[in-house]
């Protein structure tokens, strides 16, 4: 099968076929509803046909579908009919849970995106859970992401936002117990060293977890 794999961010949209090399990326932000995405990638990859299309969705999913709207996107995204818009079958899950697919290579994996949020994923003996543990409280009455996100790193500066994003992985893999952490998302490649029992990954990893859905179809 030939996949289209879309991962939609805050800040980017981007794009990859399975067996091409170079992804397509155009910018998202407040103005992108499900309409102007399917119609923004049907013109970026007309040169492009594919057999079924994964979407990596910056919100909660539920059962193949988005319970949310992203709070920085446009609106619409919950109940839009991906696969009527796209004439195929469609295959959903969420951004940091994809991006976590595509980094798994065995054993018990928690994954935490730094990006514009945090999103966090846990894969034990292959099994996905995505999960929603930067939405929990931290500190001061604010929730992980608060500081760890985007917007935390523009607030309290590189060195400060360095110390929590250790802190943070620290408690987590205290709670978690995890065999490895994978630290993905935008922001990784800000950090020169990482925590302990930590590897790098990479946003291009969610491409792979985006071909991973169909690995097992015909």
């Amino acid at each position: 099968m030939d996949i289209l794999t879309i991962d939609i961010g805050g800040t980017n949209l981007k794009i990859l076929r399975s067996g091409e090399e170079k992804r397509r990326k155009v910018k998202s932000g407040k103005h992108l509803t499900p309409e102007s995405m399917v119609q923004t990638v049907q013109e970026l990859c007309q040169d492009w046909s594919w057999d079924a299309v994964s979407i990596g969705y910056p919100s909660p999913v539920i059962g193949g579908k988005p319970l949310l709207n992203p709070s920085n996107l446009g609106p619409g995204w919950v109940g839009f009919d991906f696969e009527v818009a796209f004439g195929c079958p469609v295959r959903i899950l969420n951004d940091a849970a994809m991006q976590a697919l595509g980094s798994y290579h065995g054993g018990r994996m928690l994954f935490l995106g730094l990006g514009t949020g945090l999103g966090s994923a846990m894969i034990e003996n292959g099994r996905l859970e995505p999960l929603e543990l930067g939405h929990m409280p931290f500190r001061d009455g604010a929730c992980f992401e608060h500081f760890t996100g985007k917007r935390g790193l523009k607030r309290m500066g590189f060195d400060a936002w360095r110390d929590v994003v250790f802190e943070v992985v620290e408690q987590f893999i205290s709670a978690i117990d995890p065999d490895y952490v994978v630290l993905g998302g935008g922001n990784v490649k800000k950090l020169i060293d990482l925590p302990p029992r930590c590897e790098r990954g990479s946003n291009a990893n969610a491409f792979i977890g985006g071909f991973r859905l169909w690995e097992n179809e015909p």
